[in-house]
């Protein structure tokens, strides 16, 4: 292949990994050519507490839902094919979040043209952003995720916009970067808090509902809640921004 092609996801969910190499025995049910992401949660979680969640770090990047465009730029002889999430911008490449999916969960799109995100005849207003968020409560962390039945902090961020039409970074530190900033003490509703140790970049993002309040994805072991700050977040709390598009 010697220039890029637009794929759509042809299956429900296909993960993005950092390479073709990455999946392990437990991530057989997902490489599948019709893959079971039910099926590989469960396996997940199989050998006791969080062991193969915990895995996922440096071998899962993010997940495309079915329909979703992909930019594809190389193909392997064995079923990998590297390339671009359109829709999930990334810092790590302007063409979007870059990555390897199975071949088999693709299919050519017929126009070469990225598509809009679909969505609602709503107008996207904080409390419909929060809402839409508020869906995926109870759902367990996942490193990587962003399927309906697994996501990770950025992903419910990015998730509950695009649902909305609006697209905004797929992590949470292009997100810092990306987004309008706010003054922490002047948050409202729909803003986004941001946390980072002294010295690092951002590593979480939380949905604000009220000051000093959030919804998120804490991280491998919970699942997405709504709850007031505790006192790791508190003082881990450095930024705040407003996603442009939320209409007030």
């Amino acid at each position: 292949m010697t220039s890029s092609q637009l794929f759509l996801v042809r299956v429900p969910v296909s993960p993005v990994w950092v390479s073709p190499r990455s999946p392990g025995a437990v991530d057989g049910p997902v490489t599948l050519d019709v893959p079971d992401h039910s099926a590989w949660l469960a396996a997940l979680d199989a050998s006791g507490p969080d062991a193969d969640r915990l895995s996922l770090h440096g071998r899962l990047d993010t997940e495309l839902v079915e329909g979703e465009p992909f930019w594809v730029d190389e193909q392997t002889d064995d079923g990998w094919s590297h390339g671009y999430a359109a829709w999930q911008p990334s810092a790590k490449d302007e063409r979007g979040y870059p990555g390897w999916v199975r071949t088999a969960h693709l299919q050519v799109a017929e126009r070469q043209e990225v598509p809009p995100p679909a969505s609602p005849r709503i107008v996207p207003r904080p409390e419909v952003f929060i809402q839409r968020a508020q869906e995926f409560a109870g759902t367990k962390y996942l490193w990587g995720g962003s399927a309906p039945d697994a996501v990770d902090c950025s992903s419910l961020v990015h998730n509950a916009a695009r649902w909305l039409g609006i697209v905004v970074p797929r992590d949470a530190d292009d997100q810092a970067d990306a987004l309008p900033s706010v003054p922490i003490n002047d948050v409202e509703p729909g803003d986004l808090y941001f946390f980072a140790h002294p010295g690092k970049r951002i590593h979480h993002v939380g949905i604000v509902t009220a000051p000093q309040r959030m919804l998120h994805a804490p991280e491998t072991g919970a699942v997405v809640v709504e709850e007031s700050l505790p006192p790791e977040r508190t003082t881990t709390l450095v930024a705040a921004a407003r996603i442009p598009g939320l209409m007030r």
